[in-house]
């Protein structure tokens, strides 16, 4: 007998991917220069050539054992303190390598934090629409029941009164995403702030600590000056999932990290299960020679300049078109209404002249599409007329 809910995800591809591999099939027919695929948020400006150097320097200088060769569980200490150091510099406080375990990237850490928290099946964890897709694959594989917070139809922060309303005494955890994912929304301290005042009181009346889980991503791609609060000074009970996979284009190779403050309540144990849950679920360590970049590339910053001229081109061109568009201060998606309110309908429409764009529906708010501009300038213009097009049969 298999098990039936692997054999679903693992024949049910998410929306994301499944529209990822029909592009692919179109490129093999119409060719690459006739596909418009905005579908995955894969990264399309060149890890920073510190990272590049990093790799050379680790590959020709340092013993093969160190760079081929399992690593403690938790990762290198070395690479933890680096990142400490980072955090240290960036946020202020005292942190060290004990705060930090190394992971196969931001799922790996999430899936661990998730596995943690949710000790007994059925208990809940909320997450706020629109929301990265795969939440309700990883709560479900948990054991979790995923709680969605509707949208705010405003401004896509979070609806604080609908928050408070669907929290119970079996709510564990709560995922924030910010910037957001496929929004590209920054939640505001005043936002977070009023999450956290709810969360410290439901906590205290339910008698046990309801945590956040933050999970990070995109947290160095940001626009116009703007800052993502760290949310771990607003509210204690904050733990981090990271990867290094979108700040430095390496989404390839697999590397983040999970993080729990010392002032979290009862933080050794929280991180040590996190730390138990990567173990049952096979994450030996994370990649030994990517913690040695890491190691040297911890504050690294990305080069955003081309995401902000295609951010430009996109959202300007569209908004001059009449589509409603939401506009984004970090990340590198545009979250779009769907002409017609229909968001599924409009994509198949789209992907008759060659563009995939990703139905809102699936991100937990449907009659919304999101569109990934990470991705090569020229082809941004060359989808316009498409985009033209597709609106004017609305009008």
């Amino acid at each position: 007998m298999l098990n039936s809910k692997a054999l679903h995800y693992g024949t049910v591809r998410n929306k994301i991917r499944e529209l990822f591999e029909i592009g692919r099939q179109k490129k093999e027919i119409f060719g690459p220069e006739n596909v418009y695929d905005f579908t995955l948020g894969n990264p399309s400006v060149a890890p920073p050539k510190e990272v590049s150097e990093a790799f050379l320097e680790v590959l020709q200088t340092m013993p093969s054992l160190e760079v081929h060769g399992y690593t403690t569980a938790y990762g290198n200490p070395s690479a933890r303190a680096a990142i400490a150091g980072v955090f240290t510099e960036r946020f202020g406080g005292d942190f060290t390598a004990d705060d930090f375990y190394l992971t196969c990237g931001a799922t790996a850490a999430l899936r661990s934090f998730l596995s943690a928290f949710i000790s007994e099946p059925g208990l809940e964890v909320m997450v706020i629409a629109p929301y990265f897709a795969e939440y309700s694959c990883f709560i479900d594989s948990c054991g979790g029941k995923m709680v969605v917070v509707p949208p705010d139809k405003k401004a896509l922060q979070i609806d604080l009164d609908a928050f408070e309303e669907r929290i119970s005494g079996k709510t564990c955890a709560v995922i924030v995403n910010t910037p957001n994912n496929p929004s590209g929304v920054i939640y505001t301290e005043e936002t977070l702030r009023g999450m956290a005042a709810i969360l410290e009181k439901k906590s205290a009346e339910y008698g046990h600590p309801i945590y956040v889980i933050s999970d990070e991503p995109y947290r160095e791609i940001v626009y116009d000056g703007k800052k993502v609060p760290f949310i771990p000074h607003i509210y204690r009970n904050t733990v981090i999932c990271y990867s290094y996979s979108k700040c430095l284009s390496l989404p390839g190779e697999r590397i983040g990290y999970m993080f729990v403050p010392k002032w979290a309540d009862d933080a050794k144990n929280v991180l040590a299960a996190a730390a138990g849950a990567a173990r049952m679920a096979g994450y030996v360590c994370a990649p030994s020679i990517l913690q040695q970049v890491i190691e040297r590339c911890a504050g690294v910053l990305p080069d955003i300049r081309p995401y902000e001229e295609n951010r430009k081109l996109l959202y300007e061109s569209l908004k001059g078109m009449g589509y409603d568009c939401i506009y984004p201060d970090g990340a590198f998606y545009l979250f779009v209404k769907a002409p017609g309110g229909d968001d599924e309908a409009f994509c198949e429409k789209a992907l008759d002249l060659n563009i995939l764009v990703v139905p809102g529906v699936g991100f937990g708010a449907p009659g919304y599409m999101r569109i990934s501009y990470c991705v090569d300038y020229a082809m941004i213009r060359r989808a316009l007329p498409g985009f033209e097009k597709l609106i004017k049969g609305y009008k």
